[in-house]
């Protein structure tokens, strides 16, 4: 017999796909521990598992799939053969359709740039005379940093995501990151800026070394220089440039405010998830938690069988993180905004609702 962990590793699927599988009666194990719940397949279980994985990267749907492992070692391939068939033509018709899509955006892309020369040159040139010195407190950047840092892109695809934004304008310095799946937004009171709005791209590097030069109580000053950024905090200070991109109109993302609403109590809810229930998608989403508010404002984790069409599911692991940096120092209150399945979650500070994190929902398996 082999564990569950045994058959992750031999057969592409992670643990968390298997217990789905086994949930939803695709792949059930030969024998489980009835007291410790602990799941035991057969060998010969591996190669269906590994069939499942294939067909899993695929993106086959769970209906489909659920007939391929079923007739897979009948004597007649046919309906098997059909199945692969109809949806190797359902993913070609989507690349012709989407490749249709994405030559139409790139071409409207080739006129917005020929329509606007000077575009890229002006805004280097902006970027290399901007000037802003200002003053902010410690703790306060440490805080915003702390807020929005977990939320920072790793995709290399993508480096104009790989930093935080700092955006000065009036008296606030507001700090954002976003990864797609998720974005945070914090905030810092500055003095000594004129007023004018300033966007730079900090590289997440110094972004770190920025935090760890705000461990003080006193005040730290940053200043901009073109494409330059300094901190400093007393005799110490850190320095390096900026990114050279353009950062997305995080303004337009911003969200309204929730529907429903909840005050977490967030050790309690931490280990609920911790604990609870999860669901699988696929490997890019992670282990799910789904949520449901109910009537009086209470967030539940839903099991397998509630299937209330309004759950939000969210990437565990994701949830977490946000709820470990809003909570920061010792915060034991959070408030969590559920709209509609589709709409982004929303994990606010209850004494300061302007900081706040985002976190886009991910559909779940029919």
């Amino acid at each position: 017999m082999r564990s569950i962990g045994d058959m992750a590793r031999d057969s592409g699927l992670g643990v968390s796909a298997l217990r789905f599988y086994d949930r939803a009666g695709v792949l059930v194990p030969a024998w489980v521990d009835p007291v410790s719940g602990y799941r035991w397949y057969a060998p010969e279980q591996l190669e269906e598992a590994r069939l499942l994985a294939g067909l899993r990267r695929a993106g086959m749907p769970l209906a489909d799939t659920r007939l391929v492992l079923a007739s897979w070692s009948g004597a007649d391939t046919d309906l098997v053969r059909k199945l692969l068939g109809a949806h190797l033509r359902h993913l070609e018709r989507g690349l012709s359709e989407a490749r249709r899509e994405f030559s139409a955006l790139q071409a409207l892309l080739d006129h917005r740039e020929h329509a606007l020369p000077d575009h890229r040159e002006n805004a280097m040139t902006s970027l290399r005379t901007v000037t802003a010195r200002l003053s902010l407190a410690a703790p306060e950047l440490a805080a915003a940093l702390d807020s929005v840092r977990f939320a920072a892109s790793t995709d290399p695809e993508l480096p104009m995501l790989g930093g935080v934004l700092f955006d000065i304008e009036g008296g606030t310095l507001h700090a954002v990151a976003t990864d797609r799946y998720r974005m945070a937004v914090a905030h810092a009171a500055v003095t000594g800026h004129d007023g004018s709005r300033v966007q730079i791209i900090v590289p997440t590097a110094l972004a770190d070394a920025m935090r760890a030069l705000s461990d003080g109580e006193g005040p730290v000053r940053l200043s901009v220089e073109g494409d330059r950024v300094t901190l400093e905090a007393g005799d110490r200070h850190a320095a390096g440039h900026c990114l050279d991109h353009d950062f997305p109109d995080y303004r337009r993302l911003l969200p309204e405010p929730g529907e429903r609403r909840a005050i977490l109590d967030v050790p309690a809810f931490r280990r609920a998830l911790e604990t609870g229930p999860v669901r699988a998608v696929d490997a890019e989403a992670g282990e799910l938690s789904v949520l449901r508010m109910e009537g009086g404002g209470a967030v539940t984790l839903c099991t397998d069988a509630d299937d209330a069409p309004d759950r939000v599911a969210v990437n565990r692991a994701f949830l977490l993180d946000a709820l470990a940096a809003l909570g920061a120092g010792a915060r034991e209150r959070l408030i969590l905004e559920l709209g509609a399945p589709t709409a982004p979650i929303t994990i606010r500070r209850p004494d300061d609702e302007s900081t706040f994190s985002l976190l886009m929902p991910v559909r779940m398996e029919d």
